[in-house]
């Protein structure tokens, strides 16, 4: 099958080559060398087929490589191949695949002031229970009971403004979120504002992130926790104030400006205080307020890590039998993510919108239909046609755009809590604006 892509290809194998084919030409020199009798499904046709059958959610791999490429192969001898083939060479494509997409000129939702906008957090994936997943991971367990599933650790860096993945660590020897977040730091992109959680918000980490940060000449805006000191320095005309923190171990000490804030949600009466650090000192250029609200942003991670574990994948276990395949299937879900916010980014400058008024699950479904109908058709559909086909479906995808977001919050309770917890009876929401007030240090 050829894999040129020209102007008029529309097709899967098309979009996934225009995106990632840097990439895989490097992967194919690594698994197929030429060496040997030339194997029935090459490394390029193995991958393309695993994102191209996670983006499908439904079905077995076998009828989406016969679907997608007209190769015939058994799913053992597919499963056989991947056990072979292992997760190295997988964590290496995602290294030199992903990347960012997000344009400064055409798409400045995606960034404040010329930085592009990232952020940095961890989650975790069930693993199914067979033998070789619960032979290396263990379940952890709670007051009440062992969890159902072990679990994998997975940290992402992401390009907030698109849903982007940028990076990811995949933890199969159970590491922490912070030893797989280390591993991200090197590929944060130039002119970055990276936007992390109170995970982070400590001496020891805030040096590693501002040194990172620094070699990529970005900055960073990262929630303090509450107990950790700081030296006051000079309070500045916004109301934050300049501080010093000295990192356990360290001789020097940091310098980083220090925004406290309240927030209320709305319909509520409590206040909530935030502790904001940042690399960001030009109170006049960044002002507090500003930059307060702009914290707020980060959940775009937790919106991502929604649409790829739950509109994606249909649920948070990995269908994978050992705990290899199963990193190779969140590489694919990663790299189908990507895809997925390529589309919706065009869709988005095609319609003049912004890329998180496109739905993502209504790209997704309308893609997969797409891809599928042009797979079934394949010789029968000239370029032209294949092409108007796209454009109806880009169309299509346009006017079904989610108007904005609404202003609504909901209580921090579970329905069967088992630590402190507030138990969630009956569900409640609260539309409205959130109120910010800047805490001025003396």
């Amino acid at each position: 099958m050829s894999y040129k892509v020209s102007h008029f290809r529309v097709d899967f194998v098309s979009k996934f080559e225009s995106l990632f084919g840097h990439a895989l030409a490097g992967f194919v020199e690594q698994q197929d060398p030429g060496r040997g009798p030339k194997p029935k499904l090459g490394a390029w046709d193995l991958v393309t087929s695993l994102v191209y059958h996670v983006v499908n959610g439904t079905g077995i791999l076998s009828q989406h490589v016969y679907q997608l490429l007209g190769v015939a192969i058994k799913d053992s001898s597919l499963s056989e191949r991947r056990q072979r083939i292992g997760f190295e060479p997988f964590r290496w494509l995602m290294n030199h695949a992903l990347h960012p997409i997000a344009d400064k000129a055409l798409d400045k939702g995606s960034f404040y002031k010329g930085l592009r906008l990232c952020g940095i957090d961890g989650s975790r994936w069930s693993v199914t229970n067979t033998p070789q997943n619960l032979g290396e991971m263990t379940k952890a367990k709670s007051r009440r009971f062992e969890a159902a599933f072990a679990k994998v650790q997975m940290c992402v860096l992401v390009e907030l403004g698109i849903h982007n993945p940028l990076a990811a660590a995949i933890g199969l020897k159970e590491e922490s979120e912070w030893v797989l977040a280390e591993e991200l730091l090197q590929f944060l992109p130039e002119s970055s504002l990276l936007i992390v959680d109170r995970l982070y918000g400590c001496g020891k980490y805030v040096r590693e992130l501002i040194e990172a940060c620094k070699s990529r000449a970005s900055e960073l805006l990262v929630r303090a926790r509450e107990n950790v000191k700081s030296s006051h320095v000079r309070t500045l005309r916004d109301g934050s104030c300049l501080v010093t923190i000295l990192p356990p171990g360290a001789k020097k000490a940091i310098t980083v400006r220090e925004i406290r804030g309240r927030v209320k949600k709305p319909g509520s009466s409590k206040w909530s205080e935030v502790r904001i650090w940042t690399t960001l000192l030009d109170d006049r250029k960044h002002p507090a307020m500003q930059l307060l609200k702009l914290y707020g942003f980060r959940w775009e991670q937790e919106i991502f890590y929604k649409e790829l574990k739950i509109s994606l994948r249909g649920g948070d276990v990995l269908h994978s039998h050992t705990p290899e395949t199963a990193a190779q299937e969140v590489a694919a879900l990663l790299m189908a993510s990507s895809l997925m916010a390529e589309q919706r980014l065009a869709a988005a400058r095609d319609g003049g919108l912004s890329p998180l008024n496109i739905s993502f699950v209504k790209t997704l479904e309308n893609m997969k239909s797409l891809w599928m109908i042009l797979a079934a058709a394949d010789g029968l559909l000239d370029d032209e046609t294949a092409h108007a086909i796209f454009i109806r479906v880009r169309e299509s995808i346009i006017r079904q755009a989610t108007p904005p977001r609404r202003k609504r919050t909901c209580p921090r309770k579970v329905r069967q809590p088992v630590s402190s917890w507030p138990r969630l009876i009956t569900n409640d929401s609260r539309e409205g604006d959130y109120e910010f007030e800047i805490i001025s240090f003396p």
